[in-house]
This record gives C-alpha cells, sequence and structure tokens, in this order.
C-alpha cells in the first residue's frame, strides 16, 4: 500500500499541497489528472523520494520498484530494443560485470541472477512489449532518432513496462 501521510510541500511561496493525505491499496489503478503547473510530477517526485516535504511522510512497502515515464523521449542512435533493454538496469549491470569478472564465485553468482531475473529471454520481452505499442520487427531494429517525438515517446513507455515497476 502506498500511504501518503499530512504531506505538505511549497514551491517558493505558492502552496502546491496542503496536509494532504491518502492511502491506495496493492492492486489498485489511480491516476492522478490535472492541469499543467498544479504539481503531479511534483508529487510523483516526492513518492518517489526525489524531494523532500515540508510535513508529512510517504510510506511505501520496501522492495517496492517505481517506474515511471520521463517527459523527455529518447532519441539517441541507440535501436529501440537497445533502449527498452537498457531499461532493466539491474541486467544491464551485471551483464557488463559478466565480461570482465575473473572470480569462479562471482561469475558464478552472476550467471544465477542472470537466470533468475530471466535475463536471457529479455530481448524477447523487450520485442514483445514494442510490439504491443505499434513496433514491427523492422522499426524495432532502427535508431531511436529516425521516429517522431509521439513515436518515441511511446518507446519511453515500453522501457518502463518492461522495467515492471510495481508502482508506474
Amino acid at each position: 500500500m502506498l500511504t501518503l501521510n499530512d504531506i505538505t510541500y511549497r514551491l517558493g511561496e505558492r502552496l502546491l499541497l496542503d496536509h494532504t493525505g491518502v492511502a491506495i491499496p496493492d492492486g489498485a489503478r489511480v491516476g492522478f489528472v490535472g492541469r499543467n503547473g498544479t504539481g503531479k510530477t511534483t508529487l510523483f517526485r516526492i513518492i518517489t523520494g526525489e524531494l523532500g516535504t515540508e510535513s508529512g511522510n510517504v510510506s511505501l512497502p520496501r522492495g517496492r520498484r517505481i517506474g515511471g515515464v520521463a517527459q523527455e523521449a529518447p532519441g539517441g542512435p541507440e535501436t529501440l530494443i537497445e533502449v527498452v533493454l537498457a531499461a532493466d538496469t539491474e541486467r544491464t549491470a551485471l551483464i557488463t560485470e559478466s565480461e570482465t569478472a575473473t572470480d569462479p564465485h562471482r561469475i558464478a553468482e552472476i550467471e544465477t541472477r542472470l537466470a533468475d531475473i530471466g535475463a536471457h529471454s529479455a530481448p524477447a520481452r523487450a520485442a514483445m512489449v514494442l510490439h504491443g505499442l505499434g513496433f514491427d520487427e523492422a522499426a524495432q531494429q532502427r535508431p531511436c532518432a529516425d521516429f517522431s517525438g509521439g513515436w518515441r515517446m511511446r518507446v519511453a513507455l515500453a522501457a518502463v513496462l518492461f522495467s515492471e515497476p510495481d508502482l508506474l
């Protein structure tokens, strides 16, 4: 359960959140909507711990992963599939480490963890997510920079969905 208790937050002199509280049970589907500048991104940043509050606290069960779609779309030379695969930071770090690891015990730990997290099936899972958002196999191999902003935002969404956060 995500709980916000008595949250107060000011941006300069402007009061954005005034003793705000909410309890959102696991499995609930909730959206925060409002005009630009009303504090939706600020609230998300408070939940993720990027911003502190004047008062109150946020309670989230330990180990929960939070995912958010960046407001800026990816647009570099990386292929769509590479962008999505990079969203799994643990997989990426383990694969990078496995390329230089020399200690047999560490190599075994890395390979065990890669198997535990399904790292070897990751490209297929990433391709399925991209396909579900309208990218065929050929498009998945093209650079992000080849696509319009709207399509690149779909890639950003695919990356977050691929990382399977507990809270999106």
